[in-house]
């Protein structure tokens, strides 16, 4: 049977897309709005260059104006990079993207002097304005956060062509993005029973959860043989996105350029390193899970290609959309009836793009701007696993609007590094449900093999990431060059200490590095386990305490970035700081895989 194509986004049923209309109804009116904004933008500099802080009326004037420009903007940007996303081969959305780009380029030119020219005013006559100035006390953090970064601001004229540099340096993420949802190519597989699959990044998984080891192991060599004919032009990207990194974080004076990612949210690199430390110490843990997948599965010869299959058989389990969505509500009860209210109303308003078609970005994300919707990308196929993707995506979306309705534009954000907090808890919620809600043995083991898998994919493999992109770019700091048959050992080796002797090495696994597209956003992966963690705490205790825990983790939702995501977190009742949470967490693992083992 041959296998069949994704339908054309034309012919997708659009009670099943998301209302992207009502954040823009008429796209006519873009080109006249980003000319204006670039007109704004260049009459702002005129206005305040040199003026800025010359008494707070100024400054406030200065700030409000500059928010407006750039929330407007935020809005073209995130429909048009959302259009995008909807089929990556369509240029009227990809031009339209890159249009966007040089826009805010050339308004991040036009802004540059803010920070130089604030910073070098006088810190304590600039505080004074905040006690004399009515309205202005909103920027308070802003302007306090501001002076903490002085001495990495550069003077008026090196910011501005930081600035327009922007457009250029971000290259290599938009080559990879190009490579990695239009041009790259997959061969269908085969399974053992001669049927033909389509393999895409959408099927992948599924496909390497299949029963069907020779279909597990043709989709694992397809896929990343797709990759090593692309090797060198990917590691070249990287090689190219690792070096801006490290040159970005020389100009600015950081100290490495880890140390310049973990600034903006004034996170200590302790944090980065306590997480690597504590999960590198209970890695026999994760040895010990992979040898028992290795018996349980009866392999001589265990693969990489079978890390993801279920260790648990149950029945075909179809689990239509709209059955999804009422598994989440049910999860989600203990959060309380605003959040459900919530969360319903933007269901029905339209948030979520559900089912992958020809062109669509893979994956999974949420996304909007401070205006919009907070939008739910989906590439659902009707697996109990995708009600855990909704649940996630939702707990992004429903961050994003107790925020909006809370905060100014300026903190109408989210640090990754809260936001992977706002996601977990809702998947962990879920996972209690489903545990609760089943007195069927067999599915009580399949749903603690789903929660060991949670780990494994999370927090163990997100640090398993973090390690590599933190070697990388130490690599290039020492004056090294990232080629592809480096990297491809290193990440081997990586691989190997990980998952430890029960693996065996094929040397296919080496290229997964290539196919990461987070790795060019550089130490972001680090905040899916550190979220991890603090969230497998939170949730605890709204599950212990009820509503007084509930209420301190809405109130957390609201903040946005108010505050450094550190302390926060403190507002939920916990400190990422000290290793506890992740030490938790690793216990936590081992409760569950005592359990397992037992039920066996």
């Amino acid at each position: 049977m041959a296998a069949k194509e994704p339908k054309t986004r034309a012919q997708m049923d659009p009670a099943y897309q998301w209302n992207i209309q009502a954040m823009l109804p008429d796209e006519s009116v873009i080109d006249g709005q980003l000319e204006q904004i670039k007109e704004e933008a260049g009459r702002f500099a005129d206005t305040y260059r040199g003026y800025l802080t010359d008494d707070g009326q100024t400054l406030l004037a200065a700030f409000r104006e500059r928010d407006d420009i750039w929330r407007r903007l935020e809005n073209i940007y995130v429909y048009a990079h959302m259009k995008r996303d909807e089929d990556n081969a369509v240029s009227r959305y990809q031009a339209l993207t890159d249009q966007c780009m040089s826009v805010i380029a050339a308004v991040s030119a036009a802004m540059s002097f803010i920070s130089p020219e604030l910073l070098s005013a006088d810190e304590e006559k600039v505080l004074g304005f905040l006690k004399t100035t009515e309205g202005l006390d909103i920027y308070d953090f802003a302007i306090r956060d501001a002076f903490r970064l002085k001495d990495h601001v550069l003077t008026d004229s090196e910011e501005a062509i930081m600035a327009q540099m922007g457009e250029v340096t971000g290259a290599t993420n938009d080559v990879f993005t190009m490579l990695n949802n239009a041009d790259l190519a997959f061969e269908s597989v085969k399974g053992q029973d001669g049927e033909e699959h389509l393999l895409t990044h959408g099927s992948y998984i599924k496909l390497m959860e299949s029963p069907d080891r020779t279909l597990r192991k043709a989709a694992y060599e397809s896929m990343y043989d797709s990759y090593k004919k692309l090797i060198n032009t990917i590691a070249t990207a990287y090689n190219y996105n690792t070096k801006t990194d490290v040159v970005n974080a020389r100009i600015r004076r950081y100290g490495s350029s880890r140390e310049a990612a973990l600034a903006g949210d004034n996170i200590p690199g302790e944090v980065y390193d306590n997480l690597v430390s504590v999960v590198n110490k209970h890695l026999p843990s994760l040895h010990r899970y992979v040898a028992l997948k290795k018996k349980l599965l009866g392999v001589e010869d265990f693969h990489m290609y079978d890390m993801y299959v279920p260790l648990v058989e149950l029945p075909p389990r179809t689990v239509a959309f709209a059955e999804g969505l009422d598994i989440m509500r049910a999860a989600l009860k203990p959060f309380g009836e605003d959040y459900l209210n919530k969360m319903n109303e933007g269901i029905e308003q339209g948030w979520i793009d559900v089912y992958e078609n020809k062109g669509k970005t893979s994956g999974a994300y949420s996304f909007g701007s401070y205006d919009s919707y907070p939008y739910i990308l989906l590439n659902y196929t009707d697996t109990l696993k995708d009600v855990f993707t909704i649940i996630h995506e939702m707990g992004h979306s429903m961050h994003s609007r107790y925020t909006r309705e809370a905060q100014p534009f300026i903190y109408g954000s989210h640090s990754i590094f809260t936001a992977e907090v706002a996601s977990t808890v809702n998947e962990s919620l879920l996972m209690h449900h489903l545990l609760e809600e089943t007195d069927d043995l067999q599915m009580r083991r399949y749903l603690l093999n789903m929660h060991l898998e949670e780990f494994r994919t999370t927090l163990f493999r997100q640090t398993q990431f973090a390690e590599f992109e933190d070697m990388t770019h130490r690599f290039i700091e020492e004056g090294g060059q990232l080629t592809a048959e480096w990297m491809n050992e290193e990440y081997r080796k990586l691989n190997e200490k990980y998952y430890g002797p029960a693996v065996e090495a094929d040397g296919i696994i080496d290229f997964e590095w290539a196919r990461i597209p987070h790795f060019y956003n550089a130490f972001y992966v680090y905040k899916y386990a550190t979220g991890y963690s603090a969230a497998t705490a939170i949730s605890a205790k709204i599950l212990a305490e009820g509503e007084p825990a509930a209420a301190r983790y809405i109130d957390f939702l609201k903040t946005g970035e108010s505050d450094h995501p550190i302390e926060l977190l403190k507002i939920a009742g916990v400190d990422m700081s000290r290793p506890e949470p992740v030490e938790k967490a690793m216990l936590a693992f081992e409760q569950i895989l005592d359990e397992f083992e037992a039920l066996q």
